[in-house]
């Protein structure tokens, strides 16, 4: 997928002061690879769902129980792992939700080298319960100490402006960290996560990790209104850059005043501005079959 993705690191005019990530879908010349992201993005989803061992043991038992073949296996796990998208009430926000916290799974691997170690509980019962908490906890250990990364991902395809968007987002991943801990009995560890890290997330659900360090991840995807321009790809990429630039520069900086000072410097932003993003997430959509 991240050959789809181009992304610059470093300092934007936005709290704290330290380098951030401004993301896109790549540009190869003078084509955007939308498609490309997208179905490198779906091919993610079994990665999401479920750990390497569970994977294979599920494979294996469709093919000694129900006789399939290794290939027919194969493609019936990764519909199974698509039927987890579940259908809800507010399809477009859920689809959109989903979206953002499969590019959020992603990136936190790549850019924090955090790997998953707790995510919430399907909830079927309740769509709206499933939106409370942190969207992802992922987990990285270094320096001696273990690293925690709460994961929020705000996608908005038409409905907010950037300020609000970004707002929101501060908000919200303030609220997590508050919450969090009073929350964990809502995520869950097995299925996706592989054997070694069972008990760091065991450990970290009854309070027994040390030392260890929270830090606060946040991604806006958010639909660009603003239109790139240049004549040659490199030129495109300035372009992009630009915009996130300009959209940070004229953030209410008010809205860090509710957050401690002592936690701001664990927050980092992931600003990914999408172009038509309601075409995208149609586009989304369809290769999962909903």
């Amino acid at each position: 997928m991240m050959n789809h993705v181009y992304w610059v690191r470093q300092e934007f005019d936005i709290v704290p002061k330290k380098d951030h990530l401004a993301t896109c879908i790549n540009w190869v010349d003078l084509q955007e690879f939308r498609n490309e992201f997208c179905e490198e993005l779906v091919n993610t989803i079994p990665e999401w769902i479920y750990s390497n061992k569970k994977a294979k043991d599920i494979i294996d038992k469709m093919i000694t129980e129900e006789g399939r073949s290794d290939r027919n296996a194969q493609s019936a796990l990764r519909q199974v792992t698509f039927q987890k998208f579940k259908n809800s009430e507010t399809e477009e926000i859920f689809l959109q939700g989903q979206f953002g916290e499969l590019v959020l799974f992603n990136l936190l691997q790549v850019f924090f080298d955090a790997v998953p170690l707790l995510r919430k509980m399907p909830l079927t019962t309740s769509a709206n319960m499933e939106r409370y908490g942190a969207d992802a906890i992922h987990y990285n250990f270094s320096d001696g100490k273990h690293l925690i990364y709460l994961g929020e991902a705000k996608a908005y395809s038409s409905k907010y402006q950037f300020n609000s968007a970004f707002k929101i987002a501060v908000e919200s991943i303030h609220e997590n960290f508050t919450n969090h801990r009073k929350e964990l009995k809502l995520y869950i560890y097995d299925d996706f996560l592989d054997d070694e890290l069972v008990p760091i997330a065991k450990a970290y659900k009854n309070g027994q990790l040390n030392p260890v360090e929270i830090h606060l991840v946040s991604i806006v995807l958010y639909n660009e209104t603003n239109k790139v321009t240049g004549a040659s790809e490199l030129e495109k990429k300035k372009s992009i850059l630009s915009i996130v630039e300009d959209r940070t520069q004229k953030v209410d900086k008010t809205i860090f005043d509710n957050v401690p000072p002592e936690l701001l410097p664990r927050f980092n932003y992931i600003f990914f501005p999408l172009w038509e993003m309601a075409e995208l997430l149609k586009s989304f959509q369809k290769l999962i079959g909903k």
